[in-house]
């Protein structure tokens, strides 16, 4: 604190500030909020009582509190000042008396100076500033209830007699006066009243005197003519005050005076600090020249006397206004004579009055036109509306049609009634609302602006907010009287305006409108404050009303906030609804009433209702008169050329431009070869046939740029009349879309089985996406039970790829490419077309068709891009703030997939939000402020859903070259990078902040994925790997440590962190990073994998170091601590990955067999374990008994545990591994990615396992016999059962996948190698007791050999392996589920088993299938079933006894195919079981369908379900079915299911 006494206030830090703050009592979460707010000293010396509410959120007490301490310790005074406040009632007489009368001639004129207007308040060289705006007095003769003032604002100064019509003014403080009692505060009104009175009727001038209006300055900052009002407890007191005319004026005057001497009028005070009651008085005098005329007025003027205790009068005195003053006449007779003169001056004047012209009549009608739609001809197609409205009558719901075609984005109703009678009521019978209240929209902690804006369904439809209950509902919302709703429900009204306001619609995209039909009541009057603070003005609120009486209630409200001539301009008052109805509905771009229509199914056509097109809000609709509502005022010349341009420039198409090209109004959009090929798929997937798929995809696969959307596109807008079109929108759930799609089939539809089929076009999702849809759109279609061979839906996927010819030939029947390369037809078309084009525009100007015509071809577009962006660049300022944008956007757009910047952020960095108040001219400013190099590069692109704007460039090759040019070639792009990083305008704005801080996030987190359509796969993210790579990896690990602060210390930044360490062999930097990240998500599998390997890298790393040394057991220490270390966090990762039940990372897994291998290889380089004697044994020796050897006893005595753990920790993550990838398909690893955050992918995970499976077996198998040619075969016998188990795993039969993996082998050895390892087995397995682990793999190698080789001679009876089962723990839960899976093959029944036979079979297999399952549910997870889908590895086939078992390798290679796709679609499809080599190999089984559920015909005493693979192939009624078995590790499942009569 003595550093604060020491420096001057303008001189404090921010530190220093929070310092006083904390001293005088202020709340922490204040003083951080200002500290955060960067506020020192000279900050501290200007900020307002407003400033610290409006921006900071701070309660009203504490800003008053921070403001009177500040002025208190800027100026002393005013401490002293609230004292002298309290002084005695005796002085109070005395300090009026010289306040009024004494005060110099300069003050009681008024002659305020302008540093007085703004309220300065000097002392010494510290200036405070506080906030005062000029006023108007009360209209003279109006009443006072139907005006008010605001506090702190200044009137014009006193002023004397002009023109005796228009009143002089005089002011009085009265603020000490007014604390006194009722007999002396009425003597001191009524001296002040009857002088000024006298002085004006003398002087037959009109005129009004103010109490509660400053006369002059005083200490407190105040100035002359400021408002400051006064508590008036009995409005009586004043009144009675008129009541001494009789003792102050001559009998013959009383009445005259009365008559002249207007009742006093009280104007209340508006002060939005304070709740108390402050009024000013004001007494009009009006001196009719019929009642003084040829009279002179003197007064006595009472006084209250202390010393007596009553009221005293002065001697009789003549007063005339002199200026702005008013003084006794010192020369009466001459007064007296110029009595007739100013009587006839006075008669002139209201003579000349009375002849005036009555008022014009005001415009409304086009003044309500200029208030919506901003002073344009129409009413903009993007403009958001909000109404705040209260009851309706029924005459006014008659005329809503404005309302109607209004883009209401919510609706403020303080009806209780409107939902059941009200205006809710009529505008849902044509739009659909959703129904809230002011708490919904109070947003958790856990929940994003976009979240909260999905959840309501805002931007969608209407959201209705009941603001006072509902008396329909049957919740706990009724309405409430207005103290009640101010108590418990005014704080949600704050809260609910604010989020609108602030985080949801930008500044200048929507307009408020205070619609008044029926009488005012103060919560709606405090809407319109919350408005007004939030909004920061008033130039997008107006006020319409019919009712004068309404609306003065609401102005007199309205007053408190802003001046009376802004409350004028911005509303409309005196218009009926219906008039308001027919003037606005002209000037509406849509009308409700223009309705889409839609194909039928019988070849017509039906009408789609805007509130039903409303509910399917996930669609965006296309209709058959599409566009055909569109006014010609909309397609002139001008509007047409801008909307081709934008095309042509690089904007995405719409059906605007297909609309028209179509009518002839411009050039038609080109067609791209790859539209026949996509409309040849579409008329094959709507032909009918009983193999026809209900729902069928394309997917159109194109690189960036080269116009597969618009292909996409085409094919919906020249299909639209035959088919159901429509584009899903983003964001929303594959459920909602799902349902959403199968009401727009249905509409309007007699039958469900008689419907157009819908097209929906999916763009840039990824496959999960579009995979989930269509599993949503079969079940809905299995639901509904549509005839077998109906095309239902046909899902147009739209996917950005730099390999789509490869994506195209994988799979033909589905997959259709649009490239850079044009076909020769299509050269002809774009030369024709380039040609017209350059014609109209500049080439700079079509710059992205310009592009397309010369394909992309790289040296052409190259050195075409460079040149263009040269010129473009040629004069440009580098250090403006324009520039600066410029290269912002181009660095996302160069490196995030479609990124954008919002337009306000862009304004927020201009900045034009402080030097463009008024939001209609918004737009124009910012396009003006861009630079014309700006505006030749940005593309402006519009949210569809929103409609927010925002920038970017118009191609990513553009941008790629202007980010090169503009930093001069020395690609320093990290400095960049920095600078947006730290922008914290940019980053802290907090409209579209979601979306920028989502792509800032991707330019340093978010990698390259060729799934994702991306040129190749990266490690990092793009940015991040150009600047390791192009500049030094110290720029990439400075620019993610500033992203990992920027990001609030993320723990998957750090994670990166300890990547890119590793990557560059920074291991204990990267050891720091990924603890930091572990200590955040200690959970995390992928956090953990993370930081198992960076000791695996790092243990790598030492090892490498000691490749050309000998290794000895000292100096190896550090690296085995190390690769146990890895080991320990991999370990950790396996029990997270387990835990996790939304994702499987088997990544740990992996990575422990890795390290856990490259250490034994490690140890077993050392001379004790390698030497050729007895090397290997005691290696072996010492990993697997309690042995150690003396050379390594003491350097690894720490670690002797753990190493001997190794084999059992390889072996546990072998098994499991196994166990999982009997489980599932394996061809996902390949296809999909995994997670983002996996550090180790395995693209063969089936091959990795046998390979390493191998590996291990062939380390712990003795050293003699390590060869699997060696002499173990001629002498098995003297093999340990460990050294024999060991071995059969180096042969490939150490876990059940491994076994039957030998069968996709295409090895002719398959038999010698199963015979081997059957070999190595006890002769009589039986006696033998073998551990379930080694019963399973030695059936599971028998079941293998009978696959390729019946007639073995090492090939045991089906009965032996039977009886041998029978050693499976009897309690099925101890099973393992390859036990189960084996038991179910083993006992299915045979076709001459008896009945007896079979039903005991059934049961056996019955009882498996339900423990299995259990197993399959603990793997599954909440994991979606198309990532991880079931994997079967044999079918029924026709044979008997091992015959019955067809592996799945036998059905793949009778079939031929290649691709996994075309794989895929051929077993989806069931067009593999249409051939004649499968019907022979494979049994077709009976059963029936009941409720959806396929049963098999067999067991008599329970019904054996059996899982359909494809929902959509299960029959809807109850049928008898036949179908093909399929053995999975979740049981049997049914293929190709066909009722019996189909």
């Amino acid at each position: 604190m003595e550093e604060l006494s020491n420096t001057p206030v303008e001189k404090w830090t921010e530190s220093m500030v929070s310092t006083w703050l904390h001293s005088i009592g202020v709340k922490e979460q204040y003083v951080k909020k200002l500290h955060e707010e960067e506020v020192d000293g000279r900050i501290l010396l200007e900020i307002t009582e407003d400033f610290l509410k409006k921006e900071t959120g701070m309660k009203s007490g504490y800003a008053h509190l921070i403001i009177t301490k500040r002025n208190e310790l800027v100026n002393p005074s005013h401490k002293v000042q609230r004292q002298t406040d309290n002084t005695h009632e005796r002085t109070v007489q005395k300090h009026d008396d010289q306040n009024n009368d004494q005060k110099p001639a300069s003050v009681k004129r008024g002659s305020t100076t302008s540093s007085a207007q703004k309220g300065e308040l000097k002392q010494g060289s510290v200036t405070v500033l506080t906030t005062k705006s000029d006023a108007k007095p009360r209209p003279f003769g109006k009443r006072g209830v139907d005006y008010t003032y605001v506090k702190h604002n200044v009137l014009q100064p006193e002023s004397g007699v002009i023109d005796l019509i228009t009143p002089c003014h005089e002011y009085k403080a009265f603020t000490i006066a007014a604390t006194l009692d009722c007999q002396r505060v009425q003597a001191k009104l009524a001296k002040e009243i009857f002088k000024f009175a006298t002085g004006c009727m003398n002087m037959r001038s009109n005129g009004t005197i103010h109490f509660g209006v400053m006369d002059g300055k005083d200490n407190s900052g105040c100035v002359h003519g400021e408002i400051i009002g006064f508590p008036i407890q009995n409005k009586d007191t004043y009144a009675d005050a008129l009541n001494l005319i009789d003792r102050c004026f001559s009998t013959a005057n009383v009445e005259l005076v009365q008559q002249c001497i207007r009742p006093p009028e009280f104007i209340l005070v508006i002060d939005p600090n304070s709740t108390e009651e402050h009024y000013v008085v004001e007494v009009d005098i009006v001196p009719l020249i019929s009642i003084v005329r040829n009279r002179v007025f003197p007064v006595l003027l009472p006084n209250f006397r202390e010393k007596k205790n009553k009221i005293e009068f002065e001697k009789e005195t003549i007063y005339r206004r002199l200026g702005s003053r008013t003084e006794p006449v010192t020369d009466t007779s001459e007064f007296y004579h110029g009595v007739q003169s100013r009587d006839a001056q006075r008669e002139e004047k209201e003579q000349a009055h009375s002849f005036t012209s009555p008022d014009l009549c005001q415009d409304l009608g086009r003044k309500l036109i200029m208030l919506v739609t901003g002073g344009k001809k129409i009413m903009e197609k993007d403009k958001w509306y909000i109404l705040v409205t209260n009851k309706f009558s029924k005459e006014d719901l008659t005329n809503i049609d404005f309302l109607l075609n209004m883009k209401l984005f919510c609706v403020f109703d303080f009806d209780p009634d409107s939902k059941g009678s009200g205006l809710c009521h009529e505008y849902g019978k044509h739009h659909a609302v959703n129904l809230h209240f002011m708490q919904n929209y109070k947003i958790p902690s856990d929940t994003s602006i976009r979240e909260l804006e999905s959840h309501l369904h805002l931007f969608e439809q209407t959201s209705w907010i009941f603001c006072n209950g509902r008396s329909d509902f049957k919740g706990n919302e009724h309405p409430c009287d207005e103290k009640t709703w101010s108590k418990t429900r005014r704080t949600f009204l704050k809260d609910c305006v604010s989020l609108i306001c602030k985080d949801i619609l930008p500044k200048g995209t929507f307009l408020v409108i205070f619609l008044l039909t029926s009488p005012v009541e103060t919560p709606l009057l405090n809407t319109f404050y919350e408005f007004f603070t939030d909004m920061e003005g008033h130039e997008d609120i107006i006020c319409i009303s019919e009712s004068e009486e309404n609306f003065r209630k609401w102005r007199t409200f309205a007053l408190g906030s802003c001046d009376i001539e802004t409350v004028t301009r911005s509303s409309v008052v005196g218009m009926k609804m219906s008039h308001v109805n027919a003037t606005l509905q002209p000037v509406q771009t849509t009308t409700t009433r223009a309705i889409k229509h839609l194909p039928v199914y019988i070849k017509g056509e039906c009408c789609l209702e805007t509130r039903e097109e409303e509910k399917m809000c996930s669609l965006e609709i296309l209709g058959t008169n599409q566009c055909e509502d569109t006014k010609p005022e909309l397609v002139d010349l001008e509007e047409r050329k801008n909307i081709e341009r934008e095309f042509y420039l690089g904007g995405k198409v719409t059906w605007m431009n297909f609309w028209l090209a179509e009518k002839r109004f411009v050039e038609e959009v080109i067609q791209r070869d790859a539209y026949c090929d996509v409309t040849n798929l579409l008329k094959d997937s709507l032909k009918w046939s009983l193999d026809q798929m209900p729902i069928n995809c394309i997917n159109i696969y194109h690189h960036p740029g080269s116009g597969g959307s618009t292909v996409a596109r085409q094919v919906l807008w020249n299909y639209r009349k035959e088919l159901r079109c429509a584009v899903v929108k983003p964001s929303f759930s594959v459920g909602v879309v799902s349902e959403h799609a199968v009401k727009l089939r249905e509409y309007e539809e007699k039958d469900p089985q008689k419907c157009c089929p819908v097209l929906l076009l999916v763009e840039d999702c990824d496959k999960e996406y579009l995979e989930d849809l269509k599993k949503e759109l079969e079940v809905a279609v299995y639901t509904k039970k549509i005839a077998h061979g109906t095309p239902c839906f046909i899902l147009l996927s739209c996917m950005r790829s730099y390999t789509p010819e490869k994506m195209c030939k994988e799979s033909s029947l589905q997959n259709v490419s649009v490239t850079h390369k044009l076909s020769p037809e299509e050269k002809r078309h774009f030369a024709r077309k380039r040609q017209k084009l350059e014609q109209q525009y500049q080439p700079e100007f079509i710059l992205t068709f310009v592009l397309m015509s010369e394909e992309f071809e790289h040296q052409i577009i190259a050195e075409y891009v460079k040149q263009f962006v040269r010129h473009l660049l040629q004069d440009i300022d580098h250090v403006s703030v324009v520039t600066q944008l410029i290269r912002y956007v181009a660095l996302l757009n160069t490196y995030v997939q479609n990124s954008f910047i919002s337009q306000s952020h862009c304004e927020a960095l201009l900045p034009l939000a402080l030097t463009v108040p008024m939001d209609r001219f918004r737009q124009h400013a910012f396009e003006a402020s861009l630079s014309e190099q700006a505006k030749l590069v940005f593309i402006h692109l519009r949210d569809e859903r929103t409609h927010i704007k925002s920038v970017r460039i118009i191609h990513p090759l553009v941008a790629k070259e202007i980010l090169h040019q503009l930093l001069g070639g020395k690609k320093q792009q990290s400095g960049l990078a920095l600078d947006l990083l730290s922008n914290d305008v940019l980053f802290e704005h907090r409209f579209g902040r979601e979306d920028y801080v989502k792509f800032l996030r991707a330019l340093f987190m978010t990698r390259s994925r060729i799934s994702k359509g991306d040129e190749s796969d990266s490690f990092f993210s793009p940015l991040i790997e150009h600047v390791r790579e192009d500049e030094t990896p110290e720029k990439a690990i400075k620019l993610l440590e500033e992203a990992y602060k920027r990001f609030g210390k993320d723990a998957f930044f750090a994670q990166q962190l300890a990547r890119l360490n590793y990557s560059h062999e920074r291991f204990e930097e990267a050891e720091h990073w990924a603890d930091i990240a572990a200590k955040k998500q200690p959970n995390n599998s992928y956090i953990l994998d993370t930081k198992g390997q960076v000791y695996r890298k790092w243990f790598t790393k030492k090892c490498k170091a000691m490749e050309k040394t000998e290794k000895t057991p000292e100096n190896t220490v550090d690296a085995i601590e190390t690769a146990l270390k890895a080991i320990e966090c991999f370990q950790e990762c396996e029990k997270a990955a387990v835990a996790d039940v939304e994702s499987m990372n088997n990544s740990g897994f992996f990575a422990n067999v890795d390290v856990c291998y490259s250490l034994l290889k490690l140890i077993s380089s050392l001379h004790i374990f390698s030497n050729k004697t007895n090397g290997r044994s005691e290696c072996l020796k010492y990993l697997l008994t309690e042995h150690v050897p003396k050379e390594v006893k003491k350097p690894w005595e720490h670690f002797h545990f753990n190493l001997k753990k190794l084999h059992a920790t390889m072996r546990n993550a072998l098994e499991w591994i196994s166990e999982e990838l009997n489980y599932f398909q394996t061809d996902l690893y390949t296809d999909d990615e995994t997670s983002e955050s996996c550090e180790l992918t395995i693209s063969h995970p089936k091959r990795w396992l046998v390979t390493k499976s191998a590996l291990y077996g062939k380390f712990f198998s003795d050293a003699s016999f390590s060869s699997v040619s060696g002499p173990w075969q001629s002498n098995p016998a003297r093999l340990t059962p460990f050294t024999k188990r060991m071995i059969i795993c180096q042969l490939g039969g150490g876990n059940i996948t491994s076994v039957f993996s030998i069968l996709d082998k295409k090895d002719k050895d398959a038999v010698k190698i199963l015979e081997d390892i059957i070999s190595l087995y006890p002769e009589n397995p039986v006696h033998a007791k073998m551990d379930q682990v080694d019963l399973v793999n030695y059936i599971a190698s028998h079941i293998a050999l009978s696959a390729v080789s019946t007639q073995s001679p090492s090939l045991a009876a089906l009965s032996d392996l039977q009886r041998l089962s029978r050693q499976f723990p009897q309690d099925q839960s101890k099973c393992l589920s390859s036990a189960l899976f084996l038991r179910i093959l083993l006992f299915w029944p045979e076709e001459h088993d008896t009945d007896e036979e079979k039903e005991h079979k059934y049961e056996t297999v019955l009882t498996a299938i339900e423990f299995l399952q259990r197993s399959y549910w603990s793997k599954m997870k909440d994991i979606p079933h198309k990532r991880r889908r079931i994997y079967t590895h044999f079918f029924l086939g026709n044979g008997v006894g091992y015959g019955k078992f067809v592996h799945k390798s036998k059905i793949e290679n009778l079939s031929k195919l290649t691709s996994i796709s075309e794989k895929r679609l051929k077993w989806f499809r069931g067009e593999l079981w249409k051939t004649a080599e499968i019907a022979d190999v494979l049994k077709r089984v009976t059963g029936w369908t009941e409720n959806g559920t396929v049963y098999l015909e067999g067991p008599k005493k329970k019904k054996f379900p059996v899982h359909a693979l494809y929902v959509h192939s299960v029959p809807y009624d109850n049928e008898n079915v036949t179908f093909y078995l399929g053995f999975t590790f979740r049981g049997p499942v049914a293929y190709n299911i066909k009722p019996t009569g189909g």
